[in-house]
């Protein structure tokens, strides 16, 4: 009786920390930042994304980055609360439901971003050495190659290997593992064009990527 107690609590809190870091998550932090900046809707802008990468081409670097920080915290924070104050099973779902949140909120009738800055937040928030890798090879080869979703395709192959292989965490390493494939799946038309050559750089925008290609 009492170890059926202890389930429905447990099956319980991860029920009130996924709902809860969905909803967290799901607060389009690119899109309120830039309508109170009076540039309209970041969806009709670029590649319609709500992100920072989208938001930079605006040209306003400074929003850019608060959306940046936006995004990257609604997933940490959502990890980190309910592992302090529940435990660490709680954490990964809530900050797994973060980047799902993202990805698909319900007040944008379920077309939010790609979660990339959502899922560096809840990755560094849920294990920092997996999140640490998974943010330095980001930051590498966006240097490299200033492609922003090359970038992140790649340090989402780095998060899981660094969780299993060097922090010895399973249960991080399989939260990376699912966020990989979700956000490898939400970046199929990425993917597209970078076979063709046709990726925007960060801060291009896609007409000068096109004429680019074109010369």
């Amino acid at each position: 009786m009492e170890l059926d107690a202890t389930y429905k609590a447990t099956l319980m809190s991860l029920q009130i920390a996924t709902v809860c870091g969905y909803l967290l998550g799901s607060i389009p932090f690119g899109l309120v930042l830039t309508r109170m900046a009076g540039l309209g809707d970041i969806r009709k802008i670029g590649s319609g994304n709500i992100g920072a990468t989208n938001v930079l081409r605006t040209g306003n670097k400074f929003l850019a980055f608060l959306t940046l920080v936006g995004d990257v915290g609604k997933g940490a924070a959502a990890a980190l609360l309910f592992t302090h104050f529940v435990n660490a099973e709680a954490g990964i779902f809530a900050g797994g439901a973060a980047v799902v949140g993202h990805m698909f909120p319900v007040w944008l009738r379920f077309k939010g971003g790609k979660g990339v800055a959502t899922t560096l937040g809840t990755l560094v928030a849920v294990n920092w050495i997996m999140g640490l890798v998974a943010a330095a090879t980001w930051l590498v080869m966006a240097l490299i190659f200033r492609i922003s979703s090359l970038s992140a395709l790649i340090a989402m192959i780095a998060a899981p290997i660094a969780a299993f292989l060097i922090a010895n965490d399973p249960g991080a390493g399989w939260l990376a593992i699912f966020l990989a494939v979700i956000v490898w799946a939400a970046h199929h038309s990425n993917i597209r064009r970078l076979l063709k050559g046709e990726e925007p750089k960060i801060g291009q925008k896609k007409k000068e990527a096109a004429a680019t290609s074109e010369e």
